[in-house]
Formats: C-alpha cells, sequence, structure tokens
C-alpha cells in the first residue's frame, strides 16, 4: 500500500477575537481529502508565543473535529495515529481562538497520511 505524507503548517501572526470565537488561521491550512484516497491525521504539534492560552481546533465539514489548548508561551504534541479516518471529500480546517485583543503568532504542524 503506498502512502503520501501531507502536512498544514506555518507560523501565524493573529489578534484575538474572544477565547470562545474561533476563526481561521489561514487559507493555506485548510485541505480536501482527494478523491479515491482515505487520509489519517497523524500527529498535531504547535506553539503560542503569547502569554495568555489560546487553542486551535480541527474543523471537519464544518463541525469541530478535536480541540488543541496551547498554554502560555508553550507547546503542544498530541499523536493522533488511528485516530479516525478522513474519507474523500472531507475539508478540514484549522481555525485559532485567543482572548480578545491578545495578539501573537501561533506554530502549527498537522501531519497528515493519504492512503
Amino acid at each position: 500500500m503506498q502512502s503520501t505524507s501531507k502536512f498544514l503548517q506555518g507560523v501565524f501572526p493573529f489578534q484575538g477575537k474572544g477565547i470562545e470565537s474561533p476563526f481561521p488561521i489561514d487559507a493555506a491550512l485548510a485541505y480536501t481529502v482527494p478523491d479515491g484516497v482515505v487520509t489519517q491525521p497523524v500527529y498535531f504539534r504547535g506553539g503560542n508565543t503569547t502569554g495568555e492560552l489560546i487553542y486551535v481546533v480541527l474543523i471537519r465539514d464544518g463541525t469541530p473535529m478535536r480541540y488543541f489548548p496551547i498554554g502560555a508561551k508553550s507547546e503542544v504534541h498530541v499523536a493522533l495515529r488511528v485516530v479516525e479516518d478522513l474519507d474523500s471529500g472531507t475539508v478540514i480546517e484549522l481555525h485559532l481562538a485567543a482572548p480578545e485583543g491578545v495578539g501573537g503568532a501561533v506554530v502549527v504542524d498537522l501531519g497528515l497520511v493519504e492512503v
């Protein structure tokens, strides 16, 4: 069985809109599972430059799938292997929530495998 690795990653500035108001981080952090392929999330890594708790939300077809809290000036690494298959046509995005007015940068790295 052949597999292909995919990554949604980068460093992105943000301005918080409220801890209960997640918003898309960047258009580059969206992925649609290709036709005829099943994709598995493998891991999520994230870092937060601010002095406040933030969180990243993995959105699946417009609905929250997983929440990743990232502490103040901290990082998180979560293994996701074999958590759930994403079928063809599934759209995933990474959104972020931070306290209103809090600005900084978030580092995200979501690893996926297409099989």
